[in-house]
């Protein structure tokens, strides 16, 4: 794999017909290609990871199919070796998914590169949020599967399209300067869940006076394939500097039909800031 310095904060920027090179990369059916990295912070990325490709793709509804990819390293050769994974990855719907998943667990400047059916796949890392996933007997812990997956649900879009945001949450790789606080203001949602437990978890609050997520859910909350689980001040820890809102928990229905929060956090909360 390829090394290149982490970036200090992370903007998925992205233009509804991008065609930098790192955009270009992130084609599960292109010939792999270097990133560059920009003067600024901003990185161009795809950000188009519809619902069906999220719910219906062989790789995660399975959950033999999901525990071999999250037990074994994030690398060719385990995925190679793992007849589950290798099958998985004939559905278009599971390359789509790999990608955003190497995208996020990956560092910059390294690249998960498999061969399925004769074809050569390349799927460049980004965020870093799990690299040890893709290092030799190497997998994804709790903490990974947290992160990783807030990660990716932050990155649905209701129509497929490229939009511009902002991806802040309580780590060091998704720290946001000053200048991508300024440039993305409008806090939308956050983002967290668990997309390969055995009946996934697919979960985002809403910030003060907001009522809806048309970028993810389109026109109705109802249909939508990512869980309204509530307000996020209500769920979640204070927001951080940045505004994101940390560890957010589950809302809880008790008999009584009044619902309360869960205990446990999600370590791996995601928030999105629109410009």
């Amino acid at each position: 794999m390829d090394h290149s310095p982490k970036l200090a904060a992370f903007v998925l920027a992205v233009t509804a017909l991008a065609t930098s090179a790192c955009a270009a990369s992130l084609d599960p059916e292109a010939p792999a290609e270097d990133a560059e990295d920009a003067a600024s912070q901003a990185v161009q990325t795809h950000n188009a990871l519809t619902s069906n490709a999220l719910t219906s793709n062989a790789l995660t509804a399975d959950v033999l199919t999901s525990s071999a990819l999250t037990s074994s390293a994030l690398t060719a050769e385990a995925l190679s070796a793992s007849a589950l994974t290798a099958e998985a990855l004939r559905d278009p719907a599971a390359r789509t998914l790999l990608k955003y998943i190497a995208s996020c667990a990956l560092p910059a400047g390294e690249r998960l590169t498999v061969a399925v059916d004769g074809a050569r796949l390349s799927f460049p890392g980004e965020l870093g949020l799990a690299p040890a996933w893709g290092q030799e007997g190497g997998s994804c812990d709790g903490a990974c599967r947290s992160w990783v997956s807030g990660c990716v649900l932050a990155r649905v879009n209701y129509l497929g399209q490229k939009v511009n945001i902002s991806v802040r949450g309580d780590r060091e790789e998704l720290e946001a300067d000053k200048a991508e606080r300024a440039a993305f203001p409008t806090r939308e949602a956050t983002y967290y869940g668990d997309i390969f437990a055995e009946q996934p978890v697919y979960k985002a609050c809403l910030p003060p006076g907001a009522s809806a997520i048309p970028r993810v859910c389109g026109p109705s909350l109802e249909a939508c394939a990512i869980e309204l689980a509530g307000p996020c001040d209500a769920l979640c820890d204070e927001p951080t500097h940045d505004g994101s809102f940390p560890n957010c928990r589950d809302a809880v229905r008790r008999p009584s039909g009044k619902l309360a929060v869960g205990r446990t956090p999600h370590a791996g909360s995601v928030t999105v800031f629109l410009r």
